[in-house]
């Protein structure tokens, strides 16, 4: 029987503190959990582009909004313990790979050290039943050699982004049997892979950088055509962290850690053949060309088995393939439209619930 992580039955009334709301994932994990009853708080730096989802969307409305530092030990303590959770699902990093390259020192310092602050200001959290740290795909050592990883599989990483969050899952470890199983407290990770959809503009995102050179009217530079990436929109990653976060609340028997990626179907599809799909999508001819210079190394190929998430919680895709970048192109033409982002926003999570739920046989 499917773990149903989208009931508001389930939600309504938690106290959920969400790290990360200002990002684009946290930014659409915070208008869902919402819109399913959570009483949701929100810890995170300010938004660091802009536009950005957060505002677009008007996610402050949803939630109470925090700006917090989790490198200040002493300002995330204050701000968790005023909150009291349940449910905790920590998404705030420093998330992109390129960046971690100029700034090894502060991603290991805001993904290691964050989380290693966060975790030991929970440790006093009376009412916490649940922990989710969402790390990525790339925690694991990968040589390239086209094996789809497990979750048993040895945890690595080559650039200083990958390398944190691997550190983060041992982090996640020690922290769980020395301080929260005493406690019957369920911690967990997930490892979620190369998300997409409305209202990503991260800097060195193909997504974003597609939209950015639309507006500029310039092509589109791609820095690695030929890599392969589990790509996933963003709705059918969080439906799969909730419905994680939900087995682990309820103390079903579940693993300490998840993949969540495409179908084992799904082909690889690289950069450029994704890039070309959304330029389409978006009503465009398809315009773009290689980078002339050789930026930091960056894995060519990365795929995760996400069959243990399939068979124990019961998820799934709902928007596979061609779905997912009709659905993150109709974000984006909206938002040219001057639509109202919240309210279309919200309108992709309820199309996308009629989905869930008719799936389910609800």
């Amino acid at each position: 029987m499917p773990i149903d992580g989208l009931d508001a039955n389930f939600w309504r009334g938690k106290r959920v503190l969400l790290t990360g709301h200002t990002g684009f994932k946290g930014a659409w994990a915070a208008l869902w959990l919402s819109r399913l009853g959570a009483e949701v708080t929100g810890l995170a730096l300010a938004p660091d582009t802009e536009p950005n989802l957060f505002a677009l969307a008007s996610v402050e409305e949803h939630l109470t909004s925090h700006i917090v530092d989790l490198r200040d030990r002493d300002a995330l303590r204050a701000a968790v313990r005023g909150v009291d959770p349940h449910i905790v699902i920590h998404m705030a990093a420093q998330p992109l790979v390129r960046r971690s390259y100029a700034e090894p020192v502060e991603t290991f310092a805001a993904n290691v050290m964050g989380t290693v602050h966060l975790l030991d200001a929970l440790r006093d959290a009376s009412a916490l039943r649940t922990i989710l740290v969402v790390t990525t795909d790339k925690v694991y050592e990968n040589a390239e050699q086209g094996v789809s990883f497990v979750e048993d599989d040895p945890l690595g990483g080559h650039d200083p982004y990958s390398a944190s969050k691997a550190a983060t899952e041992i982090v996640v470890s020690s922290y769980a049997r020395s301080f929260f199983a005493e406690r019957g407290i369920r911690v967990a990770t997930a490892r979620g892979g190369n998300v997409i959809g409305g209202g990503d503009f991260s800097e060195d995102r193909l997504v974003p950088d597609i939209w950015r050179a639309l507006h500029a009217g310039k092509p589109l530079v791609l820095r690695n055509p030929a890599a392969a990436r589990p790509w996933q929109h963003v709705l059918d990653c969080l439906s799969g962290y909730f419905a994680f976060v939900r087995g682990l609340t309820e103390d079903l028997p579940l693993p300490a850690a998840l993949n969540f990626g495409p179908a084992p179907d799904a082909p690889a599809v690289t950069v450029a053949a994704l890039a070309e799909a959304v330029q389409a999508a978006l009503g465009v001819a398809s315009d773009w060309k290689p980078a002339n210079t050789k930026g930091p190394h960056e894995m060519a190929t990365l795929e995760i088995d996400s069959g243990r998430a399939r068979t124990i919680l019961g998820w799934r895709d709902r928007l596979p393939g061609s779905a997912s970048v009709e659905w993150l192109a109709d974000w984006y033409r909206a938002l040219n439209h001057d639509d109202d982002m919240q309210t279309f926003t919200l309108s992709q999570i309820a199309d996308y619930e009629d989905r869930y739920k008719k799936d389910l046989g609800a």
